[in-house]
């Protein structure tokens, strides 16, 4: 009996503490956007970290879409030609791609690239007193670097998911004509006579969720980073692994928020 008071006590202690933890990450998010929009605006640091996560994710995100693109394009034709449907192989990719699979997946390979990253380095300055250092000669540390990396997250998320959803159609494109020999112009017209707004501006714009969600996981977990070298490598690691889950987790409500504010047209 006593044994099972035990389980459900630090089972009720585990869930307590999620809540606790989900509770002190959302204040720390939300302190940062309201950091971006006071000044001083640190524009210069931004564009920097847009440089590293957008620019330097890029070849990853690319080689990813067109992969993607591919598989969904073999994985289409092999359901739709059991229908005679051929024809419908590159709008119901665009419309996958677009709507779902582009946005998460693109989600994902940041979090897995970018959160550790952003952990890691902001431990690496927490456990050797670096912040401190800022804050010694008045420098708002949080402000300098937590809300610019957490930024630049919201602002490169959106541009990679366009850059995904394109090297997609293209590897679309390429595995279509491989079998079909079907031309660049048809298949853009085919792919696109489905799509409309709701299939690619907000499933894109919410991709900034996204990248709030990672920004913030790994500058809360970077700054909070304690008990050295081993506390640096847990903060990237936990950065990876939560932020990669509540994307998983938020991505439900977003999208189920689309389909309310955006209904299919009978």
């Amino acid at each position: 009996m006593h044994n099972g008071w035990g389980v459900l006590e630090r089972l009720g202690l585990t869930i307590l503490g999620a809540f606790a933890w989900t509770g002190e990450v959302s204040l720390f998010g939300l302190r940062a956007l309201r950091e971006m929009l006071l000044p001083p605006y640190e524009p210069r640091e931004v564009i920097r970290h847009v440089f590293e996560i957008g620019w330097r994710s890029t070849p990853l995100v690319a080689a990813s879409g067109f992969a993607i693109g591919v598989v969904l394009s073999m994985h289409t034709r092999a359901s739709l030609e059991r229908f005679g449907a051929e024809a419908m192989i590159p709008a119901g990719l665009a419309v996958a791609l677009f709507r779902e699979t582009g946005p998460l997946v693109t989600a994902l390979l940041v979090a897995g690239r970018v959160g550790a990253g952003i952990g890691a380095e902001l431990g690496a300055m927490k456990v050797t007193e670096q912040i401190d250092a800022l804050e010694a000669v008045a420098v708002d540390s949080f402000k300098f670097l937590a809300a610019t990396r957490i930024l630049a997250c919201i602002l490169a998320l959106p541009l990679l998911t366009a850059m995904t959803d394109f090297c997609g159609i293209v590897g679309g494109y390429v595995a279509e004509a491989a079998v079909s020999g079907m031309s660049w112009e048809l298949y853009f017209n085919r792919a696109f006579s489905l799509v409309e707004f709701r299939d690619f501006v907000p499933p894109t714009i919410k991709t900034a969720v996204f990248g709030l969600i990672i920004g913030t996981v790994g500058c809360y977990l970077g700054m909070t980073a304690s008990q050295g070298t081993e506390g640096v490598g847990r903060a990237s690691t936990r950065s990876v692994v939560l932020s990669s889950i509540l994307i998983i987790v938020v991505n439900v409500v977003l999208v189920r928020l689309i389909f309310v504010l955006f209904p299919t047209h009978a």
